[in-house]
């Protein structure tokens, strides 16, 4: 059962709309899957509440909570968990690591999102996991600004998915309707980009997962 944690210790990054869209991209698949929303802001799990009764499930809990959480998910046959984390929280992020098979860290192309990967890249390097950084919301066009923000993630020592989140009105909407963009624009460059994640996520799992 593999599980995937999202994370960054910035605000706004873009954590809970990955965490949704990558979990209900397993649920599309034929896995049961869920969301486990660590944030106490709740915001995935407030996602999953206007879902209603679709797939994935989201549960809510604490970071103290989590490997009894994990648990409970896998003996109710839960397939694939995707951790959505806060920011600023450091025991949240480092129970995630420690749990994850795959851990994501979204940030946007802009110095403030970028300076803040430093504590997150420290916290990586302990684990010793496979973690990658997702580019999210860049401009259209933005090919130099893509070729330099790789430059500065590579420095802080950390490696960047080949695939990255586009600055697209969809995910917004998706995510007011309790719905992900390939619902509610299934044609569209959101959709696509999620689907292309997910197929890359599943080839970065360990062997068996």
């Amino acid at each position: 059962m593999p599980t995937i944690a999202i994370v960054s210790q910035k605000g706004g990054s873009g954590k809970t709309t990955m965490a949704t869209h990558l979990a209900t991209c397993a649920a599309y698949a034929g896995s049961k899957s869920c969301v486990i929303d660590m944030d106490p802001q709740a915001t995935a799990a407030a996602w999953g509440d206007w879902r209603g009764d679709f797939l994935p499930e989201v549960i809510t809990c604490p970071p103290v909570r989590l490997i009894s959480a994990i648990g409970k998910a896998t003996r109710d046959g839960t397939e694939v968990i995707v951790l959505d984390t806060p920011p600023h929280g450091d025991l949240a992020s480092r129970e995630a690591v420690r749990a994850a098979d795959l851990i994501l860290i979204p940030t946007r192309a802009r110095a403030f999102d970028l300076h803040s990967l430093e504590a997150t890249a420290q916290l990586v390097a302990y684990a010793r996991k496979p973690a990658f950084v997702v580019l999210n919301a860049v401009p259209s066009r933005a090919t130099r600004m893509l070729a330099e923000t790789a430059e500065q993630v590579e420095n802080l020592g950390l490696a960047v998915c080949p695939i990255h989140f586009g600055e697209r009105a969809a995910f917004h909407k998706a995510s007011g309707a309790g719905e992900v963009a390939a619902e509610s624009e299934p044609e569209g460059k959101a959709a696509a980009e999620v689907s292309a994640l997910w197929a890359w996520v599943k080839e970065q799992l360990p062997p068996g997962k």
